[in-house]
């Protein structure tokens, strides 16, 4: 299923990742974990930000997906679920 991620990681401990160069690894071993279909970096809300698109295969994913964001970073993250126009023509087709 295709979904998005979005994380908003701590000021502090981004800062402390930058300061101390472990932060282009952990987005690199995110990236090489997901696969995305897409990767956006930004600031939100005032603070580092990522969006991912990825196909995540089985929920049980979730744990080794956050785990290194929320420890390492004190990220937020959210995952939902979308669709591409291909995925929602889908969808309404079979209304």
């Amino acid at each position: 299923m295709r979904v998005m991620l979005r994380a908003r990681l701590d000021t502090r401990l981004g800062n402390e990742a930058i300061k101390d160069g472990t932060m282009p690894q952990a987005m690199q071993t995110l990236m090489e974990r997901l696969k995305p279909e897409a990767a956006y970096f930004s600031p939100s809300e005032g603070k580092r930000s990522c969006t991912i698109v990825f196909d995540m295969q089985d929920s049980s994913q979730i744990p080794a997906i956050v785990e290194p964001l929320f420890t390492a970073l004190g990220a937020d993250v959210e995952i939902v679920p979308v669709m591409n126009l291909d995925d929602l023509q889908k969808g309404l087709a079979a209304l």
